[in-house]
């Protein structure tokens, strides 16, 4: 999951993309709205925090004319203003979700959360098991188990996981893996990609799940027979 924060507040931007990142979420941190136009305009985001007022104006008239021309990112406003009329204004200018400052971070992410999802899956049914062979996915949960045990996933080997196995057969290359389950901080060379699969494999163990395809990335099948 991808998600961009928006927020002028270093101090609080700063809180909120490490509140993110610490439950597995790759982050950008922008402070004001023409660069948050950049960075979804160049990346795929399965989520927009905003704050409601920054340097450019009020993030609600962006996200509005956004909305217009067609764009479906799932957007949560941050804000001091509680008003009921200040929450009707977040929510029909299409925000789809408001939380009021100050925030128990916890919240937060479930927010966050429960929007990537509905993003994710805004092409199909919700799916919140994934199965590939013996192995179920329990993307609410955040667990993983194979043959019935439970594995001890770090996050960032989850997110890496979900991908793959959201597209069992499909080859994911690292730049796809990359661009989704890391921030822009990350060198699109670097080899944190092939760290992370090396652990899933480990931890997943024999008949191996996750297959490499060289020159091009990653494939999540189950196999009847493996190579020597």
């Amino acid at each position: 999951m991808r998600v961009l924060v928006v927020d002028d507040e270093a101090e609080l931007g700063y809180a909120v993309s490490a509140a993110l990142r610490g439950a597995g979420m790759a982050v950008d941190l922008v402070d004001d709205i023409p660069p948050a136009h950049d960075a979804i305009t160049t990346h795929p985001y399965g989520c927009v925090v905003f704050d409601r007022i920054l340097p450019s104006g009020d993030s609600i008239t962006y996200v509005e004319g956004r909305r217009r021309a067609g764009w479906s990112t799932p957007v949560l406003f941050l804000t001091a203003r509680d008003t009921v009329a200040d929450r009707v204004a977040g929510f029909t200018s299409g925000g789809d979700d408001y939380l009021v400052k100050p925030f128990a971070t916890a919240e937060l992410v479930a927010r966050v959360r429960s929007l990537c999802r509905r993003s994710a899956n805004s092409g199909g049914p919700a799916t919140t098991i994934l199965q590939v062979g013996d192995v179920d996915i329990d993307v609410r949960r955040r667990q993983v188990r194979r043959g019935g045990v439970l594995l001890t996933l770090t996050a960032k080997e989850f997110a890496v996981l979900e991908i793959l196995a959201s597209a069992p057969g499909d080859i994911i290359s690292r730049s796809q893996l990359i661009e989704h389950c890391w921030d822009s901080r990350t060198e699109p060379m670097s080899n944190v990609v092939d760290v992370v699969v090396a652990q899933l494999r480990r931890k997943l163990g024999y008949p191996t799940l996750i297959h490499t395809v060289r020159g091009a990335g990653y494939v999540v099948e189950i196999r009847q027979a493996e190579p020597a």
